[in-house]
C-alpha cells in the first residue's frame, strides 16, 4: 500500500513540476521577447518539457499498474456474497458431498490410511484442515488434484476438477465452505491469506 502510495505522489509531483516549469517559460520568454526568435526557442522548449513529462508521468502510472497487479491480495473467496455461497452449496451436494459428506463432515477416521494407503476424505468443516491453507493453494488443490500440491508419488481418491468444474465454480464451493466455519476460524483464515499475500 505504502507503494502504491509513493507512485501516486511521484506522478502527482512531476505534473506539478511540469505546469511550474511551463509558467516559468512563458514569463521568460515575455521579459526577453526583444530577442529574436526567443519565443520560438521558448516553444521548442516547452515542447520538450511537456515531452519529458508526458513520459515520466506514464512511466509512473505503469509502476503504478505492476505494482498493483503484484501486491493483489491473495484472498480468492468471499463467504459474504450470498450468491456465490448460494452456487457454492449446490456444486458442493452434486460434485463433493458423496465423499466429503452432506454436513461436510468428512469420512469416518479420516486420519488413519486405508488398506490401499490412501487416506478417507478429510472433513471441510472447522475440525478438518481446509481452513489451514490460503485460498491460492486450495484454489489449485481442487483444480489440479491432491498430487499437483502434494508431489506425483501422493495417491489419493480426489480427482482434478479442471475440465469438470470452472474457476468460477471452484471458487463459488469453497467460498461456500468458508462460510459455515466459526467467525474466529475465518478470521485467522483470511490472515492466512494476508501472510501468504506478503510473501
Amino acid at each position: 500500500m505504502q507503494g502504491r502510495s509513493t507512485v501516486r505522489d511521484t506522478a502527482a509531483c512531476w505534473i506539478m513540476l511540469q505546469h511550474r516549469t511551463v509558467a516559468s517559460l512563458r514569463v521568460t520568454g515575455n521579459a526577453t521577447s526583444g530577442l529574436a526568435g526567443r519565443d520560438e526557442a521558448v516553444s521548442k522548449k516547452e515542447k520538450l518539457q511537456m515531452g519529458v513529462g508526458a513520459a515520466l508521468v506514464a512511466l509512473a502510472v505503469a509502476a503504478y499498474v505492476l505494482l498493483s497487479q503484484r501486491t493483489a491480495p491473495a484472498k480468492l473467496l468471499d463467504p459474504g456474497n450470498r450468491q456465490l455461497v448460494q452456487r457454492g452449496a449446490e456444486v458442493y451436494a452434486a460434485q463433493c458431498a458423496s465423499c466429503h459428506g452432506a454436513e461436510l463432515e468428512g469420512q469416518p477416521d479420516w486420519r488413519q490410511r486405508r488398506a490401499n494407503g490412501r487416506l478417507p476424505a478429510p472433513p471441510h468443516d472447522e475440525s478438518g484442515h481446509t481452513h489451514h491453507h490460503p485460498d491460492e493453494l486450495l484454489m489449485r488443490l481442487t483444480k489440479h488434484g491432491p498430487a499437483a500440491v502434494a508431489g506425483d508419488s501422493y495417491e489419493s481418491d480426489m480427482p482434478a476438477y479442471a475440465g469438470i468444474l470452472s474457476d468460477a465454480d471452484i471458487r463459488a464451493v469453497l467460498s461456500y465452505i468458508k462460510s459455515t466455519w466459526p467467525p474466529e476460524v475465518r478470521r485467522r483464515h483470511d490472515a492466512l491469506n494476508e501472510q501468504a499475500r506478503s510473501r
